[in-house]
């Protein structure tokens, strides 16, 4: 595998596998990204100048542009990370997750596909199409269990849903066209360069603001928590090594509901960033919970474990410590996001 395209690379989990294709694995990367407004390239600036890199701004729907790029490029395999990501946007606006999740999940396998049928017989049996989802497509756990690939499909929220019918469709070109392809479903990411509409960043930098920290309803949602460098890992060997047609789901193994990931992002803070007289915990602050949460995220990710000798090199202590400091170390990138694009504000009301 020497050349990949990336689809989604400025985004979070995009531009940690970009990085790590391009630094660790001497791969040559073309990242397509719409630039959203969760589109960063400064995400990528440890890599911008590299010869084995090549950006194209375009949007997945945009078949015309998507099958110039796979013809100019030849790549060995796609890494299909685009998509809408956010539950609480796709309460207040799920028309983007359906177009891009969906339409654009489609545009990629025909483009893909047409590709793939014109390469010798070698490089078929060779080439990869890699689609990135998410645990959410299984539904809520009860306090027991686990998600395993067999587990049926429950998506409860817009966004869920669209991811659903994502890998649907690359499942169904798997069976009808041959199309040789891998689904990766993953748990809740966490780590540098994420866009602070999310849970962990979010509560990071309203606590340097001392700005309240929402919690929704009691806080007592369970999600099992996955570095995003661990994640780009995973990702990268199952495009590798995965074998065609399969499933592999990717989770930390670090379970924790989310009022206890603010109060350790709290007291992690009250260490490396003391306010003298205060704890960051005096910012929780408790709001209504969002519609329809999912109480209980968590993966079994036995068989990427066992089948392909992935292991996390991060848990839950580590992994978060590393993500405060990186915070504190970075305002130069998360700043800019904060004053121009988002500043902290709530979403996903209904």
């Amino acid at each position: 595998m020497k050349r990949v395209l990336v689809t989604g690379g400025a985004g979070f989990i995009g531009s940690a596998v970009c990085r790590y294709l391009v630094k660790e694995k001497g791969v040559h990367v073309l990242n397509v990204d719409k630039l959203t407004y969760a589109g960063n390239t400064e995400s990528l600036k440890e890599i911008a100048d590299s010869p084995l890199y090549q950006f194209a701004q375009a949007d997945i729907c945009d078949r015309k542009t998507i099958a110039e790029l796979f013809a100019d490029f030849q790549p060995d395999a796609v890494m299909h990370l685009a998509a809408e990501s956010h539950v609480d946007r796709s309460i207040d606006g799920p028309s983007a997750f359906i177009e891009t999740n969906i339409v654009g999940t489609y545009s990629m396998l025909d483009c893909a596909r047409e590709y793939w049928s014109a390469l010798s017989s070698d490089q078929k049996d060779a080439f990869r199409f890699h689609h990135i989802s998410t645990d959410e497509v299984y539904g809520s756990l009860g306090e027991t269990g686990l998600f395993e690939e067999t587990t049926p499909y429950d998506p409860r929220s817009p966004y869920s849903a669209s991811k659903a019918s994502s890998d649907h469709l690359v499942m169904a070109w798997s069976h009808t066209y041959g199309l040789p392809v891998v689904i990766t479903n993953c748990s809740n990411n966490y780590g540098p360069y994420h866009f602070p509409e999310k849970l962990i960043p979010l509560v990071i930098l309203n606590a340097l603001d001392q700005k309240p920290l929402p919690i929704y309803g009691k806080g007592d949602q369970i999600r099992d928590w996955l570095h995003v460098e661990d994640h780009a890992r995973a990702l990268v060997l199952a495009v590798e090594a995965g074998v065609p047609g399969e499933t592999y789901n990717v989770g930390g193994r670090n379970e924790r509901t989310n009022l206890e990931v603010v109060q350790a992002i709290c007291d992690t803070l009250d260490e490396l960033r003391p306010v003298e007289g205060k704890s960051y915990r005096d910012l929780i602050t408790f709001v209504t919970d969002r519609p329809g949460h999912d109480m209980r995220y968590a993966i079994d990710a036995t068989k990427l474990e066992t089948e392909l000798g992935w292991k996390a090199q991060e848990n839950f202590d580590t992994g978060i410590r590393k993500t405060i400091q990186w915070y504190l170390d970075n305002d130069w990138w998360w700043r800019p996001i904060r004053e121009k694009k988002y500043s902290g504000e709530r979403l996903g009301q209904g």
